[in-house]
């Protein structure tokens, strides 16, 4: 689902200002320190001389994925420096020491001063990701194009097709909320390269595509709901229909989170849909899922329970507003409202746990609304996937991990089953991995501030399930 970790998960979009320096320090090169989150994330800043000997910069978190972030500004007084990220409402505020190189300070973000030191490096490593599949493949690896008619969008994918003569099981990946690539890249994982590459050795062929609006696909990201995300499947799924490498009646779906939600829907539609797989998937309403997720999160990263149950209620109440004003703009104006008094009730040291300290207030607010109000999220927050689960007469795979805290493995598969059985369902495997999080990976805690620092992007034993049940089923 859709995750808040760190405003460091931001893209560029705005050049750097560079500043003029006086009596400064030569910045210019790359420079890399550590945050202490309890997770360990890498900063790297690349600055470069700007014109009239100033600087500009940019700024990466490749241990969360996040290139290319725009700096605003880099101020430079004597051997102070400050490099300002305005789109993450962050800044970096250190030293230079001309004896050791090094910048000294801190990390300043959301009520947070985290120490920070700064070195000059030639190279930073990317992240440590030994599964993902590097080449050459022992398959086929084509990149392909495909219409969604209905929508008047063009989607493009890769292809993967095992070895040998004849057709081939396939199934069609689906990723979860938010915009998101063929490989469901994120925070440095391809989650959906691995699975992919793990089933086409294993005799499946592999659809998976860009969102529409991202990477090489056309249409709107911002405007679709899940709905449309369940049309786009739907064309994959006809697309495998033309390919001579596959077995066209054993076509599936596999959807991860939201995915989860758009699988079933689909299926629902066409009975070209052969097989099912639910990775995450939910069996419960929108809001309730939220509200799960929003508690067993802040738990798990030692957050105060009264604090959680305040958070909880604020939602509730922003959430009844959504559900009950159709229109978005008296919606606005009426959660303006609620917003503003609830900051103004807020004590300083409330608002400094809830990183609002030193924030723009309306800005943020702004965008908080916006996000409420989109058509994806008006969507989800009431959505019933029951209904279209018991609909559903393919073979079912619903698995997760029995860490994941963003869809709670025993109040979201329990409901899965029972919605597909008392449709008349009779084949439906659950699993659930025991120390698995939501990503499927290894986990301590399954709170989403690991899934950066671990190094697994997917558990084998989730793989080799995933696998042996979709050759089972399409023999």
């Amino acid at each position: 689902m859709r995750t808040a970790l760190l405003a460091l998960l931001l893209v560029a979009g705005v050049p750097a200002i560079p500043l003029r320096a006086q009596t400064a320090p030569d910045l210019a090169g790359t420079w890399l320190g550590t945050l202490d989150l309890g997770a360990k994330l890498r900063v790297v800043f690349h600055v470069q001389a700007g014109e009239a000997s100033g600087w500009s910069a940019t700024m990466d978190s490749p241990d969360q994925g996040a290139n290319g972030i725009p700096v605003s500004a880099v101020i430079v007084t004597g051997l102070d420096v400050r490099f300002e990220v305005a789109v993450a409402g962050a800044a970096y505020a250190g030293t230079f020491d001309p004896e050791t190189g090094r910048l000294t300070g801190s990390w300043l973000q959301g009520g947070m001063t985290l120490p920070l030191v700064l070195e000059r490096t030639a190279d930073v490593e990317p992240p440590k990701r030994p599964q993902e599949p590097k080449a050459p493949f022992p398959y086929l690896v084509e990149d392909v194009r495909f219409e969604n008619t209905a929508a008047g969008i063009t989607l493009a994918g890769t292809l993967t097709v095992p070895p040998g003569d004849g057709t081939f099981p396939a199934v069609v990946l689906v990723t979860g909320s938010g915009p998101q690539n063929r490989d469901e890249e994120l925070l440095g994982h391809k989650p959906f390269a691995v699975l992919a590459d793990h089933l086409t050795r294993r005799g499946i062929a592999v659809l998976r595509f860009d969102d529409r609006g991202i990477g090489a696909s056309t249409g709107d990201f911002a405007t679709a709901t899940t709905e449309d995300f369940a049309g786009d499947a739907l064309a994959a799924v006809s697309f495998l229909q033309t390919r001579l490498e596959v077995a066209a009646d054993h076509i599936g779906i596999a959807g991860h989170s939201e995915g989860g939600i758009v699988a079933p829907m689909a299926a629902g539609r066409s009975d070209r849909v052969s097989f099912l797989v639910l990775m995450a998937g939910t069996g419960l309403r929108g809001d309730e899922i939220i509200y799960l997720q929003s508690a067993l999160i802040g738990r798990a990263d030692g957050g105060d329970e009264e604090a959680i149950q305040k958070n909880l209620a604020r939602q509730k109440a922003y959430f009844d507003v959504v559900a009950s004003e159709p229109d978005p703009t008296r919606a606005t104006e009426t959660l303006k409202v609620m917003m503003d008094d609830d900051l103004a009730a807020m004590t300083d040291a409330e608002k400094a746990e809830a990183g609002l300290t030193g924030t723009d207030i309306d800005a943020l607010i702004a965008g908080q609304i916006q996000q409420l109000n989109s058509p994806w999220f008006r969507f989800f927050l009431t959505y019933d996937p029951l209904p279209a689960l018991s609909k559903v007469r393919v073979p079912v795979l619903a698995v997760n991990g029995t860490l994941d805290l963003q869809v709670p493995y025993k109040e979201n598969l329990a409901a899965i089953e029972k919605a597909l059985r008392d449709g008349g369902n009779d084949d439906v495997t659950t699993v659930a991995f025991e120390g698995l999080n939501h990503l499927f990976q290894t986990a301590q805690t399954g709170s989403p501030t690991e899934y950066a620092r671990i190094e697994e992007t997917m558990a084998p034993r989730a793989l080799e399930t995933i696998a042996n049940w979709i050759l089972d089923r399409t023999r």
